[in-house]
């Protein structure tokens, strides 16, 4: 186990340790919080290492008052505290719902993937048009970054197929709003990268174990790329 790694064991002490702290009118060094809290002070310094590293807790050298080494002295750091259980699922889920009530929903979320997008890709230099293969491939690149697992198709160069979902429990309860959102993050990546290529359609869950993003050329007349390309397994 590392110096900061934290098993349940150590939270209470963790605890301990930042309530004196903020109890205390004064910096407190590692011999004053050991005689607080009845422990040695070896343990002391093993925690208070790993709330440093945290950004629980600050460290300072005491101005020395005489002959001798600088006394180490710790503080609580400024501002909330950044430790303790995250909701961010439940958060996804609020603003999901919210938006999912709006009668333009899927466009508003492919807009945003769009933008996205746009700012996630790889660029490349304005001089260059990259062609169909650099243009999948920096796709693929980014849609690897986050977490989806591309794969080619082996049976077709305009499909696409996303063997992982990082968002896949929210998909699977608002695939209408989070689908769209995706398919906007392609969109705006192959705009942004002046690519030969668009993202015509997103079919979620289409297989088994996989979505499947269709390309075709992005100024073939046939193609519109609007944001209701979004297609459903249902339809």
């Amino acid at each position: 186990m590392t110096r900061n790694d934290q098993t349940a064991d150590d939270q209470p002490r963790r605890q301990a340790l930042l309530d004196a702290l903020r109890g205390s009118d004064a910096p407190l060094g590692v011999t004053e919080l050991a005689d607080r809290l009845d422990v040695h002070p070896n343990t002391v310094r093993f925690h208070l290492d790993a709330l440093a590293t945290q950004g629980l807790i600050d460290r300072r050298l005491e101005e020395p008052t005489g002959r001798g080494r600088p006394r180490t002295v710790y503080t609580p750091h400024p501002g909330m505290d950044r430790g303790g259980r995250r909701q961010y699922d439940l958060l996804a889920k609020i603003l999901l719902g919210q938006l999912s009530t709006s009668p333009d929903a899927g466009a508003a979320a492919e807009a945003a993937g769009r933008n996205w997008g746009g700012y996630l890709v790889e660029h490349i230099p304005p001089s260059r048009q990259p062609g169909v293969a650099e243009a999948t491939q920096r796709l693929s690149a980014m849609m690897t970054d986050l977490g989806f697992a591309p794969e080619p198709d082996s049976e077709s160069t305009g499909r696409i197929r996303l063997r992982h979902c990082p968002f896949l429990e929210l998909a699977e309860e608002y695939s209408s709003t989070l689908c769209p959102l995706h398919l906007g993050l392609m969109r705006g990546a192959l705009t942004e990268i002046r690519a030969p290529i668009a993202a015509t359609s997103l079919e979620p869950f289409a297989e088994p174990d996989a979505c499947i993003v269709h390309l075709s050329p992005a100024h073939s007349p046939d193609v519109d790329t609007g944001p209701h390309q979004h297609r459903n397994r249902s339809t």
